[in-house]
């Protein structure tokens, strides 16, 4: 019979002390500082936001281009800059905080692309990452002018949609 291994325990010395009390109440403290800056932000830029989100829901800013994905035009390439300027007024609210980088990701998958003829043999695998992008980025959007109508203050609990928009600044 072959003797038992045991696993070592880990080095105690080696483990990060875990975050005191203090730290934590300094952490969330620092969070809705950020949180409440980014409602204010955010409610002072809601009237550009607003017109935005109008244009990304307009027929030729919404309904026309997911019209062009399935009919296999080049046109659906235009949502890009769509995208793009979505982020940038989004990431405008709060220049000094990243975005998630989950929608960094998604943004840049679907971001950047011009059109080849060979995009046509692969049109679902090269085109709909130009749509997520959209909609995420338009979903964003969306939020962040329903909030920023109606919150005067970062609520104590959560609406889905407000929870969503503070992880694209990873306040959450």
């Amino acid at each position: 019979m072959k003797p038992v291994k045991r696993k070592k325990a880990p080095n105690k010395a080696s483990r990060p002390d875990p975050p005191t009390l203090d730290s934590l109440k300094a952490l969330l403290q620092s969070k809705k500082r950020e949180e409440t800056k980014l409602l204010e932000n955010l409610v002072a830029n809601v009237g550009a936001l607003e017109k935005l989100l109008e244009d990304g829901s307009s027929h030729w800013g919404y309904e026309d281009p997911i019209y062009r994905f399935y009919h296999q035009s080049f046109k659906v390439y235009g949502l890009q800059q769509t995208t793009e300027e979505i982020v940038q007024k989004l990431q405008a609210l709060a220049p000094h905080l990243r975005l998630n980088e989950w929608f960094l990701e998604i943004v840049k998958q679907g971001t950047g692309k011009e059109f080849s003829l060979a995009d046509n043999a692969n049109w679902l695998a090269v085109t709909r990452p130009i749509l997520e992008a959209f909609f995420h980025a338009r979903c964003f959007l969306e939020m962040a002018c329903q909030y920023g109508r109606e919150l005067k203050e970062p609520p104590d609990s959560l609406p889905s949609g407000w929870a969503a928009f503070l992880y694209l600044f990873n306040l959450r």
